[in-house]
């Protein structure tokens, strides 16, 4: 099982774009406050890559278990994705606050936020061009992203400051509403088949 550093890069790259736990740092720290101020950073990485792995190897048996395709998969976390960039954009609260943190650190930020219905879909979609062992170690090198990020929220709110925040916020919240109409749009056509 050979692989190049190019195909590395373009599975890394590509999970990175659909993670995006760069333009999640908004939402994280909202998150974050709602749960009591702390988001245990090592379970929520160790969950969502253990989703992503789980979901390469098993992802597509798994849907089928259940009688659904990824597209109806996909759906349904565009849904989620909407109802979360909706209220970061309005400021009404719509899924309420659990102060449970470990409840928290598992979904939403876990599931669907870092390895929602966009990333598995993505990673089973890999498959078809890449070997296991590549797509792995693009979703290794990823995980390493998403702790450093959870564990850099103090610092980013502190850097950012409340009206920085606010604004960041509100501008990714109308992105991941673009994101949700896409995923939602590119798959509600397939129920009419």
């Amino acid at each position: 099982m050979s692989f190049t550093i190019n195909e590395l890069l373009t599975v890394t790259f590509t999970l990175f774009a659909v993670i995006d736990i760069v333009g999640s740092i908004p939402l994280l720290i909202s998150l974050r406050e709602k749960m009591g101020g702390s988001i245990n950073s090592a379970k929520a990485t160790l969950v969502s890559g253990g989703l992503m792995i789980l979901f390469l190897f098993f992802g597509e048996s798994f849907l089928r278990i259940l009688g659904l395709e990824k597209n109806s998969f996909a759906v349904g976390g565009s849904i989620v994705i909407f109802l979360i960039g909706l209220e970061m954009v309005l400021g009404h609260e719509i899924f309420k606050a659990d102060k449970d943190s470990r409840a928290g650190t598992v979904v939403p930020i876990a599931f669907p936020l870092i390895a929602g219905s966009g990333t598995l879909t993505t990673v089973m979609s890999l498959k078809a061009n890449y070997t296991d062992l590549v797509i792995v170690l693009g979703i290794l090198v990823n995980l390493l992203f998403i702790y450093i990020g959870l564990k850099s929220l103090n610092f980013i709110e502190r850097v950012l400051g409340a009206a920085g925040l606010l604004a960041i916020r509100k501008f990714f919240g109308v992105i991941l509403l673009a994101i949700a109409v896409k995923i939602f749009s590119s798959n509600i056509s397939a129920f009419g088949k």
